[in-house]
């Protein structure tokens, strides 16, 4: 059986690529993805969309990672985790420090506790808390929490909230488009039913 032709550059099927409405964006800071294994396997991620999306940024697969190989030397001070934890730092303090490196975890909520669990080192940085005032529009995956977010939502809010001169949102339109092909894909009805 021959595999499915993939675009070279969206890396998705060729009958939804999603190239017509990617951007390319450059950032102040250095955007890193640490994914779950298992996340990396679903063909609905959000996370490559993200990385493909912002210049120099790095998705990294895998359980366990080491701070110095994947940050450099001086990680500690020069890193920020974007998740709601115990050490919120806002963006007025941001300014004021050396931070060069923005940290996303990807993954369902069980999987990023996960991630934590394992990378201890994870916690002793400053955390990052977006301000999301919308809701998730992933609307094929359902997240436990209210505010929950996918990663390039995620994302595309910390980078707007960082950077006061740019606007990250066209970001966007290829997530949005990704999830509006697997509804049509999947029926209208089929996605009432499954989706309501």
């Amino acid at each position: 059986m021959s595999k499915r032709a993939s675009c070279p550059h969206c890396q998705r099927p060729q009958r939804t690529c999603l190239c017509d409405v990617m951007v390319l964006r450059h950032s102040d800071y250095r955007l890193v993805i640490l994914q779950d294994p298992k996340e990396a396997k679903h063909a609905l991620s959000s996370a490559p969309l993200l990385a493909k999306s912002i210049a120099g940024a790095q998705l990294i697969v895998g359980e366990v990672f080491a701070p110095e190989q994947i940050l450099g030397e001086d990680w500690q001070s020069t890193s920020l985790l974007i998740f709601p934890g115990d050490k919120p730092v806002s963006s007025e303090l941001l300014s004021k420090n050396q931070i060069t490196t923005l940290i996303l975890l990807d993954g369902t909520w069980r999987k990023v506790a996960r991630l934590l669990h394992l990378n201890p080192w994870l916690s002793t940085l400053p955390c990052y808390a977006i301000n999301a005032d919308n809701s998730s529009q992933y609307k094929i995956r359902r997240s436990p929490r209210a505010d929950g977010l996918s990663t390039i939502e995620a994302g595309v809010c910390a980078l707007n909230e960082l950077h006061a001169q740019q606007d990250f949102s066209n970001i966007l339109l290829a997530f949005n488009k990704m999830i509006d092909l697997q509804i049509a894909a999947m029926g209208e009805a089929t996605f009432k039913k499954n989706y309501p």
